[in-house]
């Protein structure tokens, strides 16, 4: 046999394989080598982002309300809260079933193949809903619907221990106003969406509202959600309590003594404003006609701020102790002095005139007050020059802002001395060619009852964090305005006022007053006059005074000589002073002589 030849074809075939399968498997190698590194990249490194790109599409953020805060009295008790409710709600996708498995309460044992049918009877009577309905809301193919809306934590309990597959519930919170329409005006109210609509909830909405939390959950692409997986959750921050200055009995007393006088009178409306004296505080501010939160609708749009400080009107008389107090500070005249009055006095070719018909009469400053004579207050305002006027009426808070907060606050107009013609000039000394609100008038009496410092009116008290601390408000420091004797002097004023003039209807058995009263023409929707309005500003006790309340009266129909608004301060300066126990009048009237 001849042996085979190095380099036969058979030789090079063989070597050729072999070559061609090292190079296959080597290609196999590196591509293996490639997808490798290239999957640890995507998986491992996530150089790109795409792990996290994919679990940001299954992330769902839903927001959590905070509870809004609660609106309460001086002594805690609630104007507005806010109640803990839920919405049952359902995954529709989830419920389609025949059968269903639940915990038991209270035992580590679940109940199987529980009717999907006898899961709807016990829902039905967990709700009060029909079977038949709940069967409607429950089946389905939606991701969401609702169930039942607003139940209590204690309905939610039960409809849930029921346990059918999807069904859950959604914390949501229901605005109550457990007082109805007691200060309704001034708490005012929360639209069923859930945005205030007047009163302090509109002025308050940052500090009640808080901050909304968030729930996030990853969700597959089956739009169901998927257990166990991220879920992190911000909780919400409820909003700040509120606590007023107001005294939630005395303002419902005031209610029903002004809202009946108003009907006896045939008025348009009436309000009192109670303050006490030391503190600026605001304990009743009561309007004839007054929102239900709870109702608002059953109250005409137009009926329903607080007039007491939204409808600025001619104050009238009361303004007159302005005018005695400017001139005594400034030594112009004592209680005392001495003026010969005619029915009518003329300053240029300005006639001005008394309510009442009289002849010659010999009046002290303090006689002018007492009878309200118009004659003998612009005779004492001549003495003061049109910028003097203008300034005092500024010092006691005539024309500027009252600062309580609430957002319907009218200032009043007091138009600058160079813009009065020759009769307002005159005029802003017995109160007319000027507005001002109910307050402000509380607020002119609240200075000379606190010794002359004028403070601005207090109707929030504090504010109070979910976990009870309190955030006092500060008291703002007041401003002085007239001296001690000066006030002292014109506190014996307004008791003669009460004991030998136009404030009698509102003397007080135990409790020494002291008063003044007010009539103003009221000027109607086309311009002119229509109608008069009445004020009734007393002190009490005068001779330590603590309290002061103001009583208006609107375009109130009949004799003005039989309209008394003073029966109405008589009855609530009455109950103001029983209920702080204040100690009744140990000493006699102090008054000056009203004629010579």
């Amino acid at each position: 046999m001849t042996p085979a030849r190095t380099g036969s074809p058979d030789s090079l075939r063989l070597a050729l394989g072999s070559t061609r399968l090292r190079v296959g498997l080597a290609f196999v190698l590196v591509l293996l080598l490639v997808l490798g590194v290239r999957l640890f990249q995507l998986q491992a490194l996530d150089l790109n982002g795409m792990a996290q790109a994919g679990l940001s599409k299954r992330l769902t953020t839903t927001a959590v309300q905070p509870i809004r805060g609660s609106i309460v009295d001086m002594n805690g008790k609630y104007f507005a809260r806010s109640v803990e409710r839920y919405d049952i709600v359902v995954d529709q996708r989830l419920s389609a079933v025949e059968e269903f498995d639940r915990s038991v309460p209270d035992a580590d044992e679940r109940e199987t193949d529980i009717p999907i049918d006898q899961g709807f009877a016990e829902l039905s009577a967990v709700l009060g809903i029909d079977a038949e309905t709940l069967k409607g809301s429950i089946m389905g193919d939606k991701s969401f619907n609702y169930v039942a809306k607003s139940v209590t934590p204690e309905v939610k309990d039960r409809a849930l221990a029921v346990g059918i597959p999807g069904v859950y519930a959604d914390k949501t919170s229901v605005r109550t106003y457990p007082a109805g329409p007691v200060a309704g005006s001034v708490i005012g109210y929360v639209g069923a969406d859930g945005a205030p609509r007047s009163g302090l909830e509109v002025s308050l909405d940052d500090q009640l509202t808080g901050e909304a939390g968030s729930r996030t959950f990853e969700i597959g692409g089956d739009g169901i959600r998927i257990p166990y997986a991220t879920n992190e959750d911000v909780p919400a921050v409820d909003g700040e309590s509120v606590r007023l200055t107001i005294d939630q009995d005395l303002q419902w007393f005031a209610q029903q003594t002004i809202a009946s006088q108003v009907k006896d009178y045939n008025a348009e409306w009436g309000n009192i404003v109670v303050v006490e004296t030391e503190t600026g505080a605001i304990r009743a501010m009561a309007e004839s006609t007054t929102l239900d939160p709870n109702d608002p609708e059953a109250t005409p749009a137009d009926k329903r701020s607080p007039n007491s400080v939204s409808a600025s009107f001619e104050p009238g008389s009361t303004t007159k102790v302005i005018t005695m107090a400017a001139a005594l500070e400034q030594g112009l005249i004592e209680p005392t002095s001495k003026f010969v009055l005619d029915n009518r006095y003329t300053v240029g070719d300005q006639t001005f005139k008394d309510a009442w018909e009289h002849g010659t009469e010999k009046r002290t400053a303090a006689g002018i007050l007492a009878k309200s004579m118009n004659t003998g207050t612009v005779q004492i305002g001549q003495k003061l020059t049109k910028q003097e006027r203008y300034d005092w009426l500024k010092k006691f808070g005539i024309g500027e802002p009252l600062g309580t907060g609430l957002g319907e606050e009218n200032q009043g107009l007091l138009t600058t001395p160079d813009s009065w013609d020759d009769r307002q000039q005159y005029t802003v000394l017995f109160g007319q060619g000027l507005t001002q609100t109910a307050l402000h008038t509380a607020m002119v009496y609240q200075t000379i009852a606190n010794d002359g410092v004028r403070l601005q009116p207090r109707l929030i008290d504090a504010y109070i964090d979910p976990d009870g601390t309190e955030h006092k408000v500060p008291e703002a420091e007041g401003t002085r305005v007239v001296s001690e004797e000066t006030a002292a002097e014109t506190r014996k004023m307004l008791e003669t006022v009460t004991e030998e003039g136009s404030g009698k209807s509102g003397e007080l058995d135990q409790y020494r007053v002291g008063s003044k009263t007010g009539t103003a023409e009221a000027p109607g929707a086309t311009g002119g006059y229509d109608g008069y309005t009445l004020s009734y500003a007393g002190i009490a006790p005068i001779e330590d005074p603590k309290y002061v309340v103001v009583v208006t009266l609107q375009r109130p129909q009949g004799d003005l000589y039989y309209l008394i608004p003073g029966l109405s301060f008589q009855k609530v300066m009455k109950q103001v002073l029983n209920s702080n126990n204040v100690p009744a009048s140990t000493t006699k009237p102090d008054i000056y002589p009203v004629e010579y």
